[in-house]
């Protein structure tokens, strides 16, 4: 019940970067709020993963090069790109954007990895695609072909496009998982340290701007990691993958409750999408053979999965 209640939190946290952010874009450029959100949480991060994963660091650094190429696209790419996006479009848009994020990344694994896609998964891919339409043009999908698409939500679907290909990148990296969030989160602040310094990055002088500031860099980028991977030593990772779902109900629910309007279409373009994302997660059950062991080491690549596959 601990690691249900772990898990329920961390995506509660991660939810609150998409309506906290949309707070703290409106005072701060992308770049600010991206390198002072890890700046934050670098030295937190690491002394998280010494405590908790007490990694070998000689052998995680020796993965530096592939760890660097994930800090430029899930923790530096998709940040700048999410928090663009949330200049342009509404959190609750961004989040519904967001849930197809299971079936971008079934194609791209299809394409990249020669991963098998089934008349289920096919579907579910056809049902996602039609839902994001649907919100992407409120409803007018005529739209689709025209200039008059909310730039918000094609940056969105850039992040979704970008964190995908993080994830699948990320398969099989021996690296705990917190130890290589805290690397990645290092790496970003030094990469992005000369264009947020060029561009004169400042600390932000509001009251309500710094505290959502705060906000982020403690529970998305602190709280919600070590949340989310204190559960997954108890709950198995295919199982815990499901909670990610959340993400998308609570900053709606969120949203809702601070003034947003939830319109007939987001309502009906989110059902498609979770029904695609829950008919190309179904899998067709072997024959004879026994349930999946959660300590199986070849269920690796879905611990990994589930560990950084959060989208926030």
């Amino acid at each position: 019940m601990k690691a249900v209640v772990a898990l329920v939190l961390a995506t509660l946290m991660w939810a609150g970067n998409y309506v906290v952010g949309g707070i703290a874009v409106q005072s701060m450029t992308p770049v600010e709020l991206t390198w002072f959100r890890w700046l934050l949480a670098a030295v937190p991060l690491l002394v998280l993963a010494q405590v908790i994963e007490r990694p070998r660091w000689r052998a995680v650094l020796a993965e530096w090069p592939r760890l660097l190429i994930l800090a430029v696209l899930g923790v530096l790419g998709y940040t700048l790109l999410l928090y663009s996006a949330l200049q342009f479009t509404t959190p609750l848009s961004a989040s519904l954007i967001n849930a197809a994020n299971p079936a971008v990344m079934a194609v791209l694994a299809a394409i990249l990895l020669r991963e098998r896609i089934d008349w289920r998964g096919a579907l579910g891919l056809l049902l996602g695609l039609v839902g994001v339409i649907l919100l992407i043009t409120d409803g007018a999908v005529s739209t689709v072909f025209s200039a008059g698409l909310n730039p918000g939500d094609l940056l969105m679907i850039g992040a979704i496009l970008v964190w995908s290909l993080y994830t699948i990148l990320g398969r099989g990296l021996s690296a705990p998982p917190i130890t290589a969030t805290a690397v990645q989160a290092v790496l970003t602040v030094v990469l992005l340290a000369p264009v947020a310094l060029g561009t004169g990055a400042q600390w932000p002088d509001r009251g309500d701007t710094v505290a959502a500031l705060l906000f982020i860099a403690v529970f998305p980028s602190i709280g919600a990691y070590a949340l989310w991977n204190l559960a997954l030593t108890r709950i198995p990772p295919g199982r815990a993958g499901l909670f990610l779902n959340l993400i998308t109900v609570f900053t709606v629910l969120i949203s809702v409750l601070m003034g947003s309007r939830l319109t007939g279409t987001d309502i009906v373009g989110g059902l498609l999408v979770f029904a695609g994302v829950g008919l190309s997660s179904l899998r067709r059950r072997p024959n004879r053979r026994p349930p999946a062991d959660p300590g199986d080491p070849d269920d690796t690549s879905r611990q990994q999965q589930a560990s950084t596959a959060s989208p926030a």
